[in-house]
This record gives structure tokens, C-alpha cells and sequence, in this order.
């Protein structure tokens, strides 16, 4: 196994539409567990093949549940229900952070390294992350999605330090910075309720 270098936002391969896999050989292996290593090395939840430069449909993930490390290959996203809001992170995008709705539930088809077809229905963490890695398969990064501008980690804690201190607007220097702060911290108040979140230390270091 190897750690392969990660495309960050900016790289055009990033906004590519992903080809089906269609040999399952001993590079396609090594491929996966290539990924597998670096999206571990990152703390990250998922990892899509194009984030490593390769323009296929595939993708891995470990929520850190019951069904461990998870290989998609060839992913169709056949049922939704449902909907979450919450925080989403990338590797592609690091340490930049936003609000994103996803469905609550999804049923997904897909193939294993082996080629051998399975079907999986997730939820929460799981039903995100499929959504967030197939979403890199059609060349779309979570930014465009996001319901709030993207915040690093440090403004996160800030926003949260001044709601539970209740700061006023008023003792606010800049006013466009203000707005900007005032509407992320409403949404990700609502995501920590709604997404169920510890502490931004615990939940916003996972990175999709």
C-alpha cells in the first residue's frame, strides 16, 4: 500500500465527471487500498477516487460503525429518505467547513473490488458520506452545497463562544463580517441539534 497525493479545490480534475470501472485486476486493488491508507492518513470518512487523480467511479469509507472499511464501485444511489443538516469537511477542501442538507437514508448499489454486486442501505454518517463521495463521481464539490459559507475550525469556535456568551451584534466590529457570522452561527446551531454534535473538536475533524 501507498499514500497518494490528495487534489485540492482549484484542480480541474476535481470538476470532472467520473467513468465507470470496468476491469477488476490487481490495479484496481492496489488502487483501493492506496485509498484506503490515504483517506485513514487524512482522518477522513470517505475518499472518491478522482480526490487522487483517477477519473472512476469509486469510492471507500469507515463512518467508524458496524460495516467497517466500505469499497463503491460503480455506486447508484437508488431510494432516498428523509433529511439531515449538518456539518461537512473534505479532504479536497481542508479545513474549510460548511451547513449541508443530505438525505437521512439512502439504499446505494454498487460493486466490491471484486466486481461482485451488493446493496446497503445507510443512515446518518453513512447515508452523507455516500452522498458527499458520489457527488465527487459527477465532479460537484460540497461547497456547492453548502447552505452557509465555508468556515474554518477556529471561526466555528468563535461563533459558538459568542452564542453561548451572547454577544450583542452591536460589539461586533465589521458589519458585512456581522451578517456573515450571524447567519452561520443560526445554521450551525441548528446543525449541531439537528446532526446530533459533541463538541466542534470531536465531530468537525472528520473530513469527507
Amino acid at each position: 500500500m501507498a499514500k497518494r497525493m490528495i487534489l485540492k479545490e482549484g484542480d480541474p480534475a476535481l470538476n470532472r465527471k467520473s467513468r465507470p470501472v470496468t476491469r477488476f485486476d490487481a490495479r484496481l486493488k492496489t488502487l483501493v487500498e492506496d485509498m484506503l491508507e490515504t483517506m485513514y492518513d487524512g482522518e477522513g470518512v470517505g475518499l472518491a477516487a478522482p480526490q487522487v487523480g483517477v477519473l472512476r467511479r469509486l469510492f471507500v469509507l469507515d463512518v467508524g460503525d458496524e460495516n467497517g472499511a466500505m469499497v463503491f464501485i460503480n455506486p447508484d444511489i437508488k431510494d432516498v429518505k428523509g433529511e439531515q443538516e449538518g456539518m461537512e469537511g473534505c479532504l479536497s477542501i481542508p479545513d474549510l467547513y460548511g451547513v449541508v442538507k443530505r438525505p437521512m437514508e439512502v439504499l446505494v448499489s454498487a460493486q466490491d473490488k471484486d466486481g461482485r454486486s451488493f446493496e446497503i442501505r445507510l443512515t446518518g454518517l453513512g447515508a452523507r458520506c455516500v452522498c458527499h463521495e458520489c457527488d465527487h463521481l459527477d465532479g460537484i464539490l460540497f461547497r456547492r452545497r453548502s447552505e452557509t459559507p465555508l468556515i474554518t475550525l477556529d471561526e466555528l469556535k468563535k461563533l459558538l463562544d459568542e452564542e453561548k456568551n451572547e454577544v450583542s451584534p452591536e460589539d461586533r466590529v465589521d458589519a458585512e463580517d456581522k451578517e456573515r457570522q450571524e447567519n452561520a452561527s443560526e445554521s450551525i446551531g441548528e446543525a449541531l441539534t439537528d446532526y446530533g454534535a459533541g463538541t466542534p473538536d470531536e465531530e468537525y475533524a472528520q473530513e469527507l
